[in-house]
């Protein structure tokens, strides 16, 4: 459905992970949303931005799910009042005061958050088959009907979270022995095994699949409550999809297991040497499009469907791999021994070299091919789309030709001050960003203005930077302030306010003038996906630096 571009919109990204309430699990969840839900009702926020919600494996990325339709446990809000077959005594005796505080203090930490929501989940599932057994309640009922409407993925996804389980909770399922290597070896595996065996993995199926309908059915009730506040939820569908998941285990003929797909070196991200020399290796396998064409893309139709349900709109990330895909010949774990070899000894190594697929824009026989797969793409997703909006990603190092082609089926991209830039480096006057876009200070893999203000005082280039920042805003670029004043942070907020993009989307760091950074991208961290805000959501309006953007919102 066409975006509405006759009012503009603000709106604020937060990842659900980061949010704080009075009565977490550690953890942001469905009710932090929708409290977040109601702040941005109150201050006129039209569009609430959050990460991908799938769920993650080991490295808690959303950017590397397990499944591309299962919604991650972590976002359930696991209470009493909020859960079919959760009792009060179930909650208290595992839901400690003292783990409470533990879980609570400082970053996430997904261990011991998944372990109590799990095991607190496992106590609901227990009493809610017990009560159902006696009566079918209207709870059940639905389950039932959930079963039914989404076994067309639940049923595989199912199989592989207990084969997971089974395996210690370890998505590697190229590590797994023969029999678990497929749906097919499975239910084999399943027949002949023993009673207790069978009977364990068939219990755990149906408690995975209970999960999700609970997941399922809160986010349901989420984007209803935004709907009557009049805030529209903005999901994210990564591009790709994790190696170790129940999609890729499940649909093997759909992805090229050899070529690990990522992004090449780029101009303004450089956070290591790898990543400086050869790009970014994310480590999803690449698709199969030819055999996703024959099938009607039903895979893509069905990962659209299941976000629209939840979502308003949708973000999609890495929109760019649409046209054409930068891939490795190597796993991410084995960047390591490729950082310093020559372009012939790398070849040598891995028998290939990262490029693009299908090839590469520079050449004139595919570069004509690159635009021709991405439309086609794009518009098959906009068709699963429906009413449901659709936004671009269209970052890194973009063709001439990516943006054209967006706006010409009506999907808005991003503009970020930080690169969009003159050939002399000054940034580029916002008065000409074309209303089909969405402006923004940065997005969750960036750092924040205030941190980036932080670093400029000491790199190299640091007086440049602030030039043009200042020049953007209509300062005056002789006497910068030395801290990321107050003043400073209002003129900027102020200058993406009157862009004309559609939306002005404020990262909530940068609305809070914070330098916490949720993520970066290429090296693995600890912090990344961790990094919580301090306050909880009821206590944002006494957040000094908010106060002065608020009031410069325009009221619905």
């Amino acid at each position: 459905m066409p975006l509405d571009l006759s009012r503009k919109l603000t709106g604020v990204l937060v990842p659900v992970f980061a949010l704080r309430s009075e009565n977490d699990l550690g953890i942001g969840d469905v009710e932090c949303v929708r409290q977040m839900v109601d702040w941005c009702a109150r201050h006129s926020i039209s569009v609430l931005q959050v990460l991908p919600v799938n769920e993650t494996g080991d490295d808690n990325s959303p950017y590397n799910a397990i499944s591309s339709m299962a919604l991650d446990p972590t976002t359930i809000a696991v209470f009493p009042d909020s859960i079919p077959g959760l009792t009060r005594a179930a909650f208290e005796r595992h839901a400690t005061p003292s783990l409470l505080t533990e879980l609570r203090r400082g970053p996430v930490q997904y261990r011991k958050v998944k372990a109590l929501k799990s095991t607190l989940l496992l106590e609901a599932y227990a009493h809610f088959k017990k009560s159902a057994s006696r009566k079918k309640s209207s709870d059940f009922r639905r389950y039932e009907e959930f079963l039914e409407t989404e076994a067309h993925w639940l049923d595989a996804y199912s199989h592989f979270r207990a084969l997971m389980k089974h395996h210690g909770n370890r998505p590697v399922w190229e590590d797994w022995p023969a029999e678990h290597a497929s749906p097919i070896e499975t239910r084999k595996w399943l027949g002949s095994c023993d009673a207790s065996t069978r009977s364990s993995i068939e219990a755990n199926m149906g408690f995975f699949c209970y999960i999700q309908w609970i997941a399922r059915e809160q986010w349901r009730a989420l984007k209803t409550h935004a709907t009557a506040k009049g805030v529209q939820l903005m999901g994210d569908i990564p591009f790709g999809i994790g190696r170790c998941s129940a999609d890729v285990w499940a649909n093997r003929d759909l992805f090229d297991l050899y070529w690990s797909c990522g992004a090449p070196p780029e101009t303004f991200f450089k956070p290591d040497l790898f990543t400086e020399r050869w790009g970014q290796n994310w480590g999803i396998p690449l698709y199969r499009w030819n055999l996703m064409r024959d099938r009607n893309f039903d895979w893509w139709k069905a990962r659209i469907r299941g976000t629209s349900e939840i979502f308003h709109l949708f973000r999609i990330d890495h929109v760019l791999g649409f046209y054409r895909i930068y891939a490795f010949p190597w796993k991410p774990e084995d960047n390591h021994l490729y950082t310093n070899l020559s372009y012939d000894e790398a070849r040598a190594k891995s028998g290939d070299l990262p490029r693009f697929w299908q090839g590469h824009d520079d050449d004139p026989k595919y570069r004509p091919l690159n635009h021709q797969q991405g439309e086609e793409l794009l518009r098959m997703v906009l068709d699963a789309a429906g009413n449901t909006g659709v936004i671009a990603e269209d970052l890194g190092m973009v063709p001439t030709y990516v943006r054209p082609s967006l706006t010409q089926m009506g999907i808005p991209g991003f503009k970020i001050p930080l690169f969009e830039r003159n050939q002399d480096g000054s940034y580029k006057n916002s008065d000409e960003y074309q209303p089909l876009s969405i402006a923004t200070l940065a997005t969750h893999d960036h750092e924040p203005i205030a941190s980036l203000w932080h670093q400029w005082q000491t790199a190299p280039h640091g007086p440049s930077e602030k030039s043009h920042l200042l020049r953007w805003i209509d300062w005056d670029p002789a006497n910068p302030p030395q801290k990321f004043t107050k003043e400073l942070h209002t003129a900027i907020a102020l200058k993406l306010l009157a862009c004309p993009s559609w939306l002005a989307l404020f990262m909530i760091t940068d609305l809070f003038a914070r330098t916490q950074r949720f993520n970066v991208p290429g090296p693995s961290s600890d912090s990344n996906w961790t990094e919580r805000l301090e306050e909880t959501v009821a206590a944002f309006d006494r957040i000094e630096a908010c106060k002065s953007i608020l009031t410069m919102l325009p009221r619905k």
